[in-house]
């Protein structure tokens, strides 16, 4: 996996460049300190992953992960971060990044959470989770668990462990369409409006333990 990192803060990148060598099916291309310099960086180096931190000095990394979007960059992005505000983490699925860690993280989880992405996950730290599940009173308020017939519940489950509805097709052994219908009346009986909500709810109601998806 190739990878850049962008950070305004020398020892950060550092840092990150000594755990990812622990790592040898990771190669670092380079390093960025800002917007204008990450761009120029995506474009020549095409990493198959970027490393960027939510606030790049008087920048936002969010902003940078949309231009460069826009400007045809086809890597994961995955946000660093201390900040454990809702706002910020809801943004960043928004706009579709593949991972949001905490600066907290051990190195280990930070490894673990990118070889997750890199075989097309989406990974958001347990910290925020917690957070986020802690925050909101609308999981007591979306709907109850005993409204999901057996064979939803199955799904819900899976759905809070990460799995896609191919996946969940094999592991359940029943077609893609009956996934997606399964899927469909657990949104509309929960009152949820995507995967995210519903992996979230599985783990505020403990079917399964924290969400890698």
């Amino acid at each position: 996996m190739k990878v850049v990192i962008v950070d305004d803060h020398p020892l950060v990148r550092r840092g990150l460049t000594s755990i990812l060598s622990l790592e040898e099916s990771m190669e670092i291309l380079g390093e960025a300190t800002n917007s204008s310099e990450a761009l120029n960086l995506f474009s020549t180096t095409k990493p198959d992953l970027a490393l960027v931190n939510l606030r790049l000095g008087s920048e936002s990394g969010l902003d940078l992960i949309i231009n460069a979007i826009e400007q045809g960059a086809t890597c994961k992005f995955v946000v660093l971060t201390s900040s454990m505000q809702k706002e910020d983490f809801n943004r960043a699925k928004e706009i579709g990044v593949q991972g949001y860690v905490l600066k907290e993280a051990l190195p280990e989880e930070l490894l673990h959470a990118l070889q997750i992405i890199n075989i097309g996950r989406k990974y958001y730290d347990p910290g925020v989770l917690d957070l986020i599940m802690k925050s909101s009173d609308s999981f007591e308020e979306d709907g109850h668990l005993k409204q999901l017939t057996p064979k939803e519940k199955e799904v819900l489950i899976e759905i809070g462990k990460g799995h896609s509805n191919k996946e969940i097709s094999k592991i359940l052994h029943i077609t893609e369409c009956t996934v997606k219908k399964h899927v469909s009346q657990i949104f509309a009986k929960l009152n949820l409006t995507d995967r995210t909500k519903a992996a979230l709810y599985a783990n505020a109601k403990g079917l399964v333990t924290y969400v890698v998806h």
